[in-house]
Order: structure tokens, then C-alpha cells, then sequence
């Protein structure tokens, strides 16, 4: 496709895309203004990584074709592997999921760790170079096409350029440096808000690996909680901006009674903490419709939250960043005409079903900011009824949670057999 491709952005999203770009492009140079250890550590650049993350069962299936070996690397270093659907809790309106065996693997694993292993085994690509502590100030362009980025004064020839910048989102002032208006956007404001404590995990101290509560208008708490790499348990807890969950040890636990189920309030209260509560604000999701743009230049994509930025609390931002790497290969296969515009379209159909999945919910809220779509509004009905359901029924949860780890589309809940079971329990 060319001599060298510039990926500006180092974390899940640049890592994995330059992995692929790495087959089409003598050189892929990755640039991050943050340092890139190799250890696992926080960053500065991923504020967010101090609080629960997973991988959604279609992410590490499709990190593990993008880098093979990554799976086993992970949980040699102490990821705890799990079966979605029987060893994690999950409350869907108060009502929790019934528990039954599947073949719905997952991951559970502290930011740090899932980052490090993936930056291992990208840097070790011969054609792959990282220039950490390397801020990109702009792209150059030449009738219509990309030409490269300017950094630190100095210019660096490219064929591609990908942003991945995150949510600090530098491509829109970039491209409208050259004279292209900005991309349609959606917008969300949900006004949520974290907090975390880690807390030692010991042998035979609760019977799940995880415990997901949905936060929802009847009851605007919910949780995020993992077994983790280093034999701890990674718990956080969401809340709305006018009843954040509390930064302060004590009041941190007092707060999990507030869940819908008590198996986490009873967990917390006789663990070992190993941190003090740390509290994180979520800014709103966005979606960047650039497939709806009246110009782009070619030679120039964005990945990640760069593209778009989800509610954290729904998981699915590093699959989707997963997902992105592996339709720009896709689309390179087909391919060097009209790259950008190929693959913008092609994100749109991808990252569809999770905006409508994330939203849906962030809109019930008289709190929250946004245009909610019809779809999510009939979604957010069928669900309460799926909800019930799949208290008794294992059939139906499993059905939710193939939904809700992207391995299938929502309509598949109305297939015959499922909403048999659906309109039968309620």
C-alpha cells in the first residue's frame, strides 16, 4: 500500500491497528506524546485504567486473530479466564440473570496488564517503531490526499495516517486545519461517575469471578466488579453526578448496599482494601459520523475513541477498537481506491448495534442529553420483558449475552424461539 503508515495514538486502538497495518506498509511508525513502558503500569494518557476493564467475548476472540498468543500471555500473567454466563453475576433491572454453563469465554484483567501484553507482542513486529513522548501537531496534505504529520517541527512523510488519539480527539482540528468541515457527530451526556477500590481476592471468598448491575432510573446505581491479575478483586462502582459513588473508605461500602443484589456489599465488607477509592468522571459519548462527511482527505482513518467514545460502563470500547483493526485489513485487502471512504462506511454498519445498546439505556435518564432513536426506545421495552425472562431461563440469557458481547445483533432476541420464551414468562 506503501512505504510507511503513521499511527498517533499508542494505546489499545494504535497498538492493535498498526499490528495490521504492519503487513501493507514497509514502516509503521506509532506516536504517543505519553511514555510507552513495556511494564505494567498506569499511564497518564489512559486516565480511565485504574477502573474495571473486560474484554467482551467477540474482543479477545478478535485481539487473539489480530495477535495470536495474546489470550495465553494474559492469563500466564494472571488474567483470570471465565465463563460469561456461569460465573458472573448479572442484574438487569433488579432481576438477576440465571446462571447455566456456556461456551462464552471472557477475560478479566486490569488495564495495565491487557495493555502491556498487547504492546509486547506489537512491538515485536520488525517493521513496527514507537516514538513515545511524541505529540503530533497536524497532517499535511496534497491535492486531496494525505501526505503525512507534522511533529515537533519537523515533517514525517505517510501514506495513511490514523488517528487514535482517544478521547482527546485531535482529527477534527487537524483536518480542519486543511479547510474540511467537521464530520457530523451524535452526542450523549449521561453524567456518570466512577469509583474504584481494589480489595485482595482469596480462595474460596465468593463463588463468581464478576458482578455486573446495570444502573437503571429505579435504581441509578451499578457496578463493575473482577477478579484480576494480581489476586484482587478490581471493584468499581457507578453512579449519576448528583449521587457519585463516595471516594471515601467506608462510605465506599456503604454505598454497594445500594445494589440491586447483595452479593457484593457482602464481599467487600469482610475483603482485605488494598487502595484507597479513586473517583473518575465520565465525559459524554460520541459518535463521529464521518461517513456522513462531504469531504475527507484520502489516506486518513480514525480507530478507537477517536471515532467513537462509549459509556465506559457497557465494556465495549476496546472490542470495538478490536473490531475497527480488523475491517481496516479488511478493507486494505480489497484494495488502495477510496480507503477512507471504505472504511468509514464500513465502521458505521459495525459500530451500530453497540451505539444503540449504550445509548438506550443512558437515555432513560431525565438527567441524560441526546436524541434517543425509535430503535432504542422499542430496545429498552422488549428488554424489560427479556429481563424476566431470563431470570428462570437460561435460553434467553444466553441470548442477552451474546447481544451484549457483540457476537450477535439485537434483532436476534426476536428470533421465534426466543421471544416464544420471552412472551411465555411474562
Amino acid at each position: 500500500m506503501g512505504t510507511r503508515a503513521v499511527v498517533a495514538g499508542g494505546s489499545m486502538a494504535g497498538l492493535l491497528t498498526a499490528k495490521v497495518l504492519s503487513r501493507w506498509y514497509d514502516e509503521v511508525v506509532v506516536l504517543d506524546r505519553d511514555e510507552l513502558p513495556l511494564e505494567a503500569v498506569h499511564r497518564k494518557g489512559v486516565p480511565q485504567s485504574r477502573h474495571a476493564h473486560g474484554l467482551l467475548a467477540r474482543g479477545h476472540q478478535t485481539i487473539e486473530r489480530l495477535v495470536p498468543g495474546f489470550r495465553d500471555e494474559l492469563v500466564r500473567r494472571g488474567a483470570v479466564a471465565n465463563d460469561l454466563h456461569n460465573d458472573v453475576l448479572w442484574y438487569n433491572e433488579g432481576r438477576l440473570l440465571k446462571r447455566a454453563p456456556s461456551n462464552l469465554a471472557g477475560l478479566l484483567a486490569g488495564r495495565p496488564l491487557i495493555e502491556s501484553v498487547l504492546r509486547a507482542k506489537v512491538t515485536e513486529v520488525p517493521n513496527i517503531v514507537t516514538r513515545p513522548g511524541t505529540t503530533v501537531d497536524g497532517l499535511t496534505a496534497e491535492n486531496g490526499r494525505v501526505t503525512g504529520v507534522r511533529i515537533d517541527g519537523e515533517h514525517l512523510d505517510a501514506d495513511l495516517v490514523v488517528d487514535a488519539t482517544g478521547r482527546s480527539n485531535r482529527g477534527p482540528t487537524w483536518l480542519r486545519e486543511l479547510g474540511y468541515d467537521a464530520a457530523p457527530q451524535d452526542e450523549v451526556r449521561a453524567g456518570i461517575v466512577y469509583t474504584t477500590r481494589e480489595y485482595r481476592r482469596v480462595q474460596g471468598d465468593a463463588d463468581f469471578t464478576g458482578v455486573i448491575s446495570g444502573h437503571y432510573p429505579d435504581n441509578p446505581v451499578g457496578c463493575g466488579v473482577g477478579a484480576n491479575d494480581g489476586d484482587r478483586w478490581l471493584v468499581t462502582l457507578v453512579g449519576m453526578e448528583d449521587n457519585p459513588p463516595p471516594a471515601e473508605p467506608g462510605a465506599f461500602e456503604d454505598f454497594a448496599a445500594r445494589l440491586d443484589g447483595p452479593e457484593l456489599h457482602r464481599l467487600i465488607t469482610r475483603a482485605e482494601p488494598l487502595t484507597e477509592p479513586v473517583r473518575y468522571r465520565i465525559g459524554p459519548s460520541v459518535r463521529r459520523r464521518y461517513e456522513k462527511a462531504a469531504r475527507l482527505p484520502e489516506g486518513f482513518v480514525a480507530a478507537g475513541d477517536s471515532l467513537v467514545c462509549f459509556n465506559p460502563a457497557y465494556g465495549q470500547g476496546m472490542t470495538i477498537a478490536a473490531l475497527a483493526a480488523e475491517h481496516l485489513a479488511e478493507t486494505l485487502e480489497a484494495g488502495s481506491d477510496e480507503v477512507t471512504r471504505r472504511y468509514f462506511t464500513g465502521m458505521a454498519k459495525l459500530v451500530d448495534t453497540a451505539w444503540v445498546m449504550s445509548v438506550s439505556n443512558d437515555l432513560r435518564f431525565d438527567t441524560t442529553t441526546g436524541k434517543q432513536p425509535l430503535a432504542s426506545r422499542l430496545l429498552i421495552r422488549y428488554l424489560s420483558r427479556l429481563n424476566k425472562a431470563a431470570q428462570t431461563d437460561p435460553v434467553v440469557g444466553r441470548r442477552f449475552l451474546e447481544v451484549a458481547n457483540l457476537l450477535a445483533g439485537p434483532p436476534s432476541l426476536l428470533a421465534p424461539s426466543t421471544l416464544f420464551r420471552v412472551l411465555r414468562a411474562s
